[in-house]
């Protein structure tokens, strides 16, 4: 399965070449993961920090992922938490589009779990419940622990990690049991966290491996090849 992703934002060539090489690592077999840049043009976020933000990068992201090739790649995959535009690129994607949150969030839900959030500012969490009530899984949901992070921590993962850790002490005692770390790009560490961390790009990407594994993979549109998963 051969899935294109596209970064919610426009990273340096450093950050890129961090994140795809997170997703080589991540990848189980039978998935390959191309990672593209969102264009270097006047306005275009570096970062998500406000509401206008997540707005803007949606319709980056939605236009990117429409210029895939289906002769290139088999699905395309939003690389942010948020799942931006991901609504659309079912209905208009030219291939398959898939979702971090919507695949991990999902295989919690199915599984019982009650589950919470990470994130590193209150507009993406405010963003992050919103898609998860699109989703129907709010039932199923605790709620949203900011982080108060700069920018700079995504790619600082003993910074990120010590956060969560403390942050984590929270729900001690609780009822939820496990909480979704609210950034695609962070690797994270779980010794010494109190309740169960999870690695929303890792398991989407597990989900996808297991998926091509038992031959069901992106299940295309009429007239495109493709068949398995269903929507």
């Amino acid at each position: 399965m051969r899935i294109r992703a596209i970064t919610p934002i426009r990273v340096s060539e450093a950050e890129l070449a961090r994140r795809q090489a997170r997703y080589e690592s991540l990848s189980p077999p039978g998935v390959e993961v191309e990672l593209a840049n969102l264009p270097d043009r006047p306005g275009v976020p570096h970062r998500l920090d406000s509401a206008r933000d997540i707005r803007f990068s949606e319709e980056l992201v939605i236009e990117e992922a429409l210029r895939t090739d289906p002769a290139r790649h088999d699905a395309v995959l939003p690389d942010c938490v948020l799942d931006p535009g991901l609504d659309r690129l079912e209905r208009e994607s030219p291939v398959p589009a898939f979702g971090i949150l919507k695949l991990s969030a999902g295989l919690l839900v199915s599984l019982g779990h009650r589950f919470a959030a990470f994130t590193r500012n209150r507009p993406i969490g405010e963003e992050l419940r919103d898609r998860l009530e699109a989703y129907g899984f709010l039932p199923s949901f605790d709620r949203v622990e900011v982080l108060d992070l700069a920018f700079e921590a995504i790619a600082d993962d003993e910074g990120w990690n010590e956060a969560l850790r403390e942050a984590g002490q929270r729900f001690s005692g609780s009822s939820t049991t496990a909480v979704i770390n609210g950034c695609s790009a962070v690797e994270l560490r779980p010794a010494g966290n109190a309740v169960a961390v999870v690695d929303p790009t890792r398991l989407a990407l597990s989900l996808l491996g297991l998926a091509a594994g038992e031959g069901l993979g992106p299940l295309g549109r009429p007239g495109r090849r493709g068949g398995g998963l269903g929507r």
